[in-house]
């Protein structure tokens, strides 16, 4: 497969990818962009791997970590802020997803990482630990401790309401 053969058919999966780790749309544009520009200079030696896409989702979870490390890039994400005049027109479906994926948005970001690939690209622990770098172990861990908290966290924002006597 050529470099642009797989271009082609995996940039919207990558965007979406880094769309859910960075949580801005643009950010994750620009982060997939820098992969695979990156990707294309070693793509001889990715394309002899069994796993290119392994190979690739893995560069761009480092891409992503690298990222927040520089402080340069440090910004400050402030909430959209809705127009109070209209009236609110979202299905329950729709708040409901959008305040899980605040909730998620707010784990650290290894649990938010290991959340991300097993349910959204929907990965098995063993590819999530060689995309991570850590031992399966720790990909159990981190995800158990990532829905602890997501639990902990609706039942505060949705508290049950009081049964009856």
């Amino acid at each position: 497969m050529t470099f642009e053969e797989y271009a082609f058919a995996r940039t919207s999966a990558l965007v979406r990818l880094a769309r859910l780790l960075t949580a801005d749309e643009h950010r994750a544009e620009d982060l997939v962009q820098d992969v695979l520009a990156q990707a294309y200079a070693r793509w001889g030696r990715i394309a002899r791997t069994d796993r290119p896409d392994a190979y690739v989702r893995r560069m761009l979870v480092n891409a992503h970590k690298s990222w927040w490390r520089r402080r340069s890039s440090r910004e400050i994400v402030v909430a959209a802020v809705l127009d109070e005049a209209g009236t609110v027109d979202e299905a329950a479906g729709v708040a409901e997803r959008d305040a899980l994926w605040r909730l998620v948005c707010a784990l650290p970001e290894r649990q938010r990482t290991v959340i991300v690939l097993r349910y959204y690209e929907d990965l098995d622990d063993a590819s999530i630990a060689e995309i991570v770098d850590c031992s399966l172990g720790t990909v159990r861990t981190h995800a158990k401790r990532a829905l602890a908290a997501l639990r902990q966290r609706q039942e505060a924002a949705n508290p049950a309401p009081a049964g009856d006597f």
